[in-house]
Protein backbone atom coordinates (compact mmCIF):
# COMPACT_ATOMS: atom_id res chain seq x y z
CA UNK A 1 0.00 0.00 0.00
CA UNK A 2 1.17 3.68 -0.91
CA UNK A 3 1.67 6.08 1.39
CA UNK A 4 2.58 10.32 1.35
CA UNK A 5 5.95 9.84 1.00
CA UNK A 6 5.19 7.90 -2.15
CA UNK A 7 6.31 9.11 -5.61
CA UNK A 8 4.15 9.64 -8.33
CA UNK A 9 3.81 8.68 -12.10
CA UNK A 10 2.03 11.07 -13.80
CA UNK A 11 1.52 9.69 -17.87
CA UNK A 12 0.55 12.16 -20.27
CA UNK A 13 -1.27 9.51 -22.89
CA UNK A 14 -0.61 10.71 -26.76
CA UNK A 15 1.25 9.82 -29.99
CA UNK A 16 5.19 11.70 -30.65
CA UNK A 17 5.56 13.60 -33.38
CA UNK A 18 4.29 16.92 -35.11
CA UNK A 19 1.64 15.37 -36.94
CA UNK A 20 -0.08 14.54 -33.96
CA UNK A 21 0.67 17.23 -31.59
CA UNK A 22 -2.88 19.82 -31.78
CA UNK A 23 -5.00 15.61 -32.13
CA UNK A 24 -7.92 15.16 -29.52
CA UNK A 25 -5.81 11.74 -29.01
CA UNK A 26 -3.01 14.08 -27.76
CA UNK A 27 -4.79 16.23 -24.80
CA UNK A 28 -2.94 13.87 -22.13
CA UNK A 29 0.38 15.06 -23.65
CA UNK A 30 -1.15 18.44 -23.21
CA UNK A 31 -1.75 18.38 -19.79
CA UNK A 32 1.54 17.05 -19.35
CA UNK A 33 3.23 20.12 -20.57
CA UNK A 34 1.89 22.40 -18.83
CA UNK A 35 2.33 20.68 -15.74
CA UNK A 36 5.86 20.10 -16.62
CA UNK A 37 6.14 24.19 -17.19
CA UNK A 38 4.00 24.79 -13.95
CA UNK A 39 7.10 23.17 -11.81
CA UNK A 40 9.72 24.76 -13.85
CA UNK A 41 11.36 21.09 -15.92
CA UNK A 42 12.07 20.46 -19.52
CA UNK A 43 11.23 17.44 -21.08
CA UNK A 44 13.97 14.93 -21.18
CA UNK A 45 14.75 11.56 -23.11
CA UNK A 46 14.38 8.82 -20.16
CA UNK A 47 17.11 6.67 -19.48
CA UNK A 48 14.85 3.72 -18.62
CA UNK A 49 12.34 3.40 -20.73
CA UNK A 50 11.07 4.87 -24.37
CA UNK A 51 9.73 7.77 -22.89
CA UNK A 52 10.21 11.40 -22.25
CA UNK A 53 10.38 12.53 -18.32
CA UNK A 54 10.55 15.50 -15.88
CA UNK A 55 10.91 15.09 -12.08
CA UNK A 56 10.17 17.77 -9.68
CA UNK A 57 8.02 18.85 -6.43
CA UNK A 58 4.32 19.96 -6.95
CA UNK A 59 2.20 21.69 -4.22
CA UNK A 60 3.43 23.71 -1.78
CA UNK A 61 6.88 23.40 -0.25
CA UNK A 62 7.10 21.35 2.81
CA UNK A 63 5.09 18.30 4.00
CA UNK A 64 2.46 18.93 1.74
CA UNK A 65 4.33 18.97 -1.31
CA UNK A 66 4.69 15.53 -3.81
CA UNK A 67 7.20 14.45 -6.04
CA UNK A 68 6.22 14.06 -9.33
CA UNK A 69 7.37 11.79 -12.08
CA UNK A 70 5.31 13.41 -15.66
CA UNK A 71 5.94 11.32 -18.48
CA UNK A 72 4.94 11.21 -22.31
CA UNK A 73 5.56 7.92 -23.36
CA UNK A 74 7.41 8.14 -27.06
CA UNK A 75 6.08 4.39 -27.97
CA UNK A 76 2.36 5.15 -29.38
CA UNK A 77 -0.37 5.42 -27.88
CA UNK A 78 -1.00 1.45 -28.46
CA UNK A 79 2.08 0.28 -26.64
CA UNK A 80 1.94 3.01 -23.50
CA UNK A 81 2.34 0.06 -21.11
CA UNK A 82 5.33 -0.94 -21.49
CA UNK A 83 7.26 2.38 -20.73
CA UNK A 84 4.50 3.48 -18.19
CA UNK A 85 5.53 0.27 -16.55
CA UNK A 86 9.34 0.25 -16.91
CA UNK A 87 9.21 4.06 -15.01
CA UNK A 88 7.04 2.72 -12.20
CA UNK A 89 9.28 0.07 -11.23
CA UNK A 90 11.98 2.34 -11.72
CA UNK A 91 11.13 5.49 -9.58
CA UNK A 92 9.59 2.36 -7.51
CA UNK A 93 5.87 3.72 -7.75
CA UNK A 94 3.23 1.87 -6.45
CA UNK A 95 0.43 1.29 -8.92
CA UNK A 96 -2.42 3.75 -7.46
CA UNK A 97 0.33 6.03 -7.32
CA UNK A 98 -0.10 5.95 -11.38
CA UNK A 99 -2.17 8.60 -13.02
CA UNK A 100 -2.89 8.56 -16.37
CA UNK A 101 -4.74 11.67 -18.30
CA UNK A 102 -5.97 11.01 -21.29
CA UNK A 103 -8.80 11.68 -24.23
CA UNK A 104 -12.66 10.25 -23.21
CA UNK A 105 -15.37 9.73 -25.75
CA UNK A 106 -17.98 9.05 -23.84
CA UNK A 107 -17.37 12.36 -21.62
CA UNK A 108 -18.59 15.88 -23.50
CA UNK A 109 -16.52 18.31 -24.41
CA UNK A 110 -15.47 20.38 -21.71
CA UNK A 111 -15.98 17.54 -18.96
CA UNK A 112 -13.42 16.75 -16.76
CA UNK A 113 -13.84 13.09 -14.54
CA UNK A 114 -11.67 11.51 -12.59
CA UNK A 115 -11.09 7.75 -11.39
CA UNK A 116 -9.06 5.24 -9.61
CA UNK A 117 -9.31 1.84 -11.44
CA UNK A 118 -12.23 0.29 -14.40
CA UNK A 119 -12.27 -0.47 -17.41
CA UNK A 120 -10.65 1.07 -20.97
CA UNK A 121 -13.81 1.95 -22.75
CA UNK A 122 -11.81 0.89 -25.99
CA UNK A 123 -9.19 3.61 -25.39
CA UNK A 124 -5.89 1.77 -26.73
CA UNK A 125 -3.62 3.83 -24.22
CA UNK A 126 -5.44 2.63 -21.25
CA UNK A 127 -5.95 -0.92 -22.60
CA UNK A 128 -1.78 -0.99 -22.88
CA UNK A 129 -1.78 0.39 -19.54
CA UNK A 130 -3.75 -1.90 -17.85
CA UNK A 131 -2.43 -5.02 -19.70
CA UNK A 132 1.18 -4.24 -18.30
CA UNK A 133 0.14 -3.37 -14.60
CA UNK A 134 -3.22 -4.08 -13.69
CA UNK A 135 -6.27 -1.66 -13.52
CA UNK A 136 -5.84 0.24 -10.24
CA UNK A 137 -4.23 3.16 -11.00
CA UNK A 138 -5.86 6.59 -11.54
CA UNK A 139 -7.47 8.25 -14.63
CA UNK A 140 -7.63 12.07 -15.54
CA UNK A 141 -10.38 11.89 -18.15
CA UNK A 142 -10.40 14.90 -20.57
CA UNK A 143 -14.04 14.65 -22.37
CA UNK A 144 -13.91 14.85 -26.12
CA UNK A 145 -17.44 13.93 -26.97
CA UNK A 146 -18.43 10.89 -29.30
CA UNK A 147 -17.84 11.79 -33.06
CA UNK A 148 -20.45 13.64 -35.25
CA UNK A 149 -22.30 11.97 -38.12
CA UNK A 150 -20.76 8.45 -39.32
CA UNK A 151 -17.49 9.53 -38.75
CA UNK A 152 -14.93 6.54 -37.53
CA UNK A 153 -13.93 6.91 -34.00
CA UNK A 154 -10.24 6.53 -35.00
CA UNK A 155 -10.39 9.29 -37.29
CA UNK A 156 -12.18 11.25 -34.67
CA UNK A 157 -9.47 11.28 -32.25
CA UNK A 158 -6.34 11.80 -34.64
CA UNK A 159 -8.06 15.03 -35.65
CA UNK A 160 -7.46 18.71 -34.08
CA UNK A 161 -9.18 20.29 -32.14
CA UNK A 162 -12.64 22.23 -34.25
CA UNK A 163 -12.04 25.89 -34.34
CA UNK A 164 -14.41 26.64 -31.85
CA UNK A 165 -13.17 23.81 -29.35
CA UNK A 166 -10.29 25.43 -29.42
CA UNK A 167 -11.69 28.32 -27.95
CA UNK A 168 -12.17 26.74 -24.91
CA UNK A 169 -9.00 24.03 -24.94
CA UNK A 170 -6.45 26.65 -22.80
CA UNK A 171 -8.75 26.82 -20.17
CA UNK A 172 -9.43 23.55 -20.11
CA UNK A 173 -6.14 21.79 -20.09
CA UNK A 174 -5.70 23.91 -17.40
CA UNK A 175 -8.48 23.07 -15.13
CA UNK A 176 -7.29 19.27 -16.05
CA UNK A 177 -3.73 20.41 -14.59
CA UNK A 178 -5.26 21.74 -11.53
CA UNK A 179 -7.35 18.75 -11.24
CA UNK A 180 -4.11 16.58 -11.19
CA UNK A 181 -2.45 18.67 -8.58
CA UNK A 182 -5.29 18.91 -6.49
CA UNK A 183 -5.60 14.84 -6.28
CA UNK A 184 -2.06 14.52 -5.49
CA UNK A 185 -2.33 17.03 -2.92
CA UNK A 186 -5.81 16.23 -1.14
CA UNK A 187 -6.81 13.03 -2.69
CA UNK A 188 -9.45 11.74 -5.00
CA UNK A 189 -12.57 12.27 -3.40
CA UNK A 190 -11.63 15.95 -2.87
CA UNK A 191 -10.45 16.22 -6.69
CA UNK A 192 -13.58 14.46 -8.19
CA UNK A 193 -16.16 17.07 -5.62
CA UNK A 194 -13.73 19.89 -7.29
CA UNK A 195 -13.63 18.78 -10.95
CA UNK A 196 -15.88 16.17 -11.88
CA UNK A 197 -18.46 17.71 -14.35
Amino acid sequence: MSDATDPWLIVGLGNPGPDYAANRHNVGFMVADLLATRIGGKFKRAQKAQAQVVEGRIGPPGPASRRMVLVKPMSYMNLSGGPVTALRDFYKVPTDHVVAIHDELDVDYGSLRLKLGGGDNGHNGLKSMTKAMGPDYHRVRFGIGRPPGRMQVADFVLKDFSSTERKELAFLVDRSADAVECLLAEGLERAQSAYNS
